[in-house]
This record gives C-alpha cells, structure tokens and sequence, in this order.
C-alpha cells in the first residue's frame, strides 16, 4: 500500500451550530484518483475545504503527506480547484494574470523567472486555454473560467490535486477537455480527490468512491455502478459496514 497522500480520522466540523461532518474517515493514497460523492448537503465540499484549512474541525486529526494539516507549509504541493466562480474574484485580470497567479508559491520574492512562464503556458496549452492567455476573465464562457480555474492549479505543478465539482456547469466540450487534462495528471502519477455531483466522463479514472450522507461516510470502496448489480439504478445497496438501518445507496439520487 503506497503512503497516505491525504488522512482525516474522526473529523468533525460544523458551519455555524449545525454538524455538517459527523467524525469521518478518509484516506488517499498516492497515486489514487478519490471521487467525494453525496446529495447536496451531504458534507463533500465541507470535507475538501477542511483539507485545505478554509473549514475549522472541532475533533479529529487531518494530515497532508504525513504532516498534521497545522503544521503543514509546503503549500505548491497541493493544487486546489474551487467550485466555480469568477477565476479574477471581480477583480479586472487576463487569463494569464490569473493562471499565473497559481505559481507564485514557487518564485522566490514572486519574481517570475523562465522556467515559471513556461510553467505558466504549459498549463494554459495543457486545458486549451493558450490562445486566450491575454483576454479578460470577464469575458470567458462558464466552462472556460472552470479551465482557467485549473490551469492555475495546474501551474505550480503539484503533486496533490483537490477539485470541487469541476464539471458543474460547464459544456460538454469543455468537461471532455478537463477529462483529458486529469487523465494526463494522473498519467504522471498526480494524486486526486475530486468533488463530484456525478462521475460523468472521470468515471473511467475513478479508483475508488467515497459517497456521504449527512456528513457520515456511507460507501468507501468501487464507484457505485461498478459494485454490482444491486447498486445500478433501480436497485440499493447498503455498504456491509454501514448500520442495519442506514439507508441504502440509490445510484441515481447520488446528486
């Protein structure tokens, strides 16, 4: 078994007085592809925000490549994609400003050197964006904001790629360039754990599915449908460690 890239034990965390993560458990391996899945409500984006410390926990030890998350610094390793937004925060940006604004962790003194611009055009040419690099943000479809939004993870060439719902809302063309842009990722050994409504066209790089409900971690093993029969819609499946009375997964209402 490779080392635990990402490990949350017994994490709780709440957003006002509500429970929103209920003590779950979670680890990542390296190398592994992680799809995060569950209803609306159901914990994901909570759980990748608390990884990345934008989300106290009130229990439980998170820790990124063996660090306990508190103490870790090492930042350009992680390349976090958030659920979509404008890419420039309202602020007036090209797509260049804001791609390279993801390789700032490995400048010294933010002072951009070569090999940081071609880091920069890299991951611009890696989502189809190269040919945009001098327009506004503002002027961009939804789905080319999502590819700006990864490419800018992509720039600083980390090791640990955590995304939040990266096909939501985006055109089918733009989802078949975020799926080959992955696929060439995890080809070069990147570790992933992705925020999914569905698995759509990454299905074929899952390795393994979390699936939550109401902040407990219900299924941890093969993407639903592949589990077998009993999980293919039309059918439950209750996880063999989940309670007698959970309810079971229906693969159609994941989302």
């Amino acid at each position: 078994m490779s080392e635990p890239v990402i490990s949350l034990r017994g994490v709780r965390a709440e957003l006002g007085s509500r429970p929103v993560l209920r003590g779950i458990d979670l680890t990542v391996s390296r190398g592994e592809v992680v799809a995060l899945l569950g209803a609306n409500g159901s914990g994901k984006s909570t759980a990748v925000r608390a990884v990345i410390g934008q989300v106290p926990v009130s229990a439980g030890e998170i820790e990124l490549f063996g660090t306990p998350r508190r103490r870790f610094r090492d930042w350009a390793r992680v390349g976090y994609v958030p659920q979509r937004t404008t890419a420039a925060g309202g602020v007036p940006a090209t797509v260049n400003e804001v791609v390279s604004s993801g390789r700032l962790s490995r400048t010294r003194f933010g002072v951009f050197r070569k090999s940081d611009r071609e880091a920069v055009r890299r991951a611009l040419d890696l989502v189809g964006m190269a040919d945009r690099a001098g327009d506004a943000v503002g002027a961009l479809s939804g789905g080319q904001h999502q590819r700006v939004l990864i490419a800018r993870a992509l720039a600083a060439g980390p090791e640990l790629l955590i995304m939040d719902e990266p096909m939501a809302g985006v055109d089918l063309a733009s989802q078949e360039v975020l799926a080959s842009t992955l696929r060439e990722q995890v080809a070069q050994g990147a570790t992933v754990l992705v925020v999914l409504h569905e698995l759509g066209p990454l299905e074929p790089l899952i390795d393994r599915a979390v699936v939550l409900r109401d902040g407990c971690v219900l299924h941890d093993g093969p993407p639903p449908k592949a589990v077998g029969q009993h999980a293919l819609p039309g059918h439950d499946h209750v996880h063999p460690h989940a309670a007698h009375d959970a309810e079971p997964i229906r693969t159609g209402l994941l989302s």
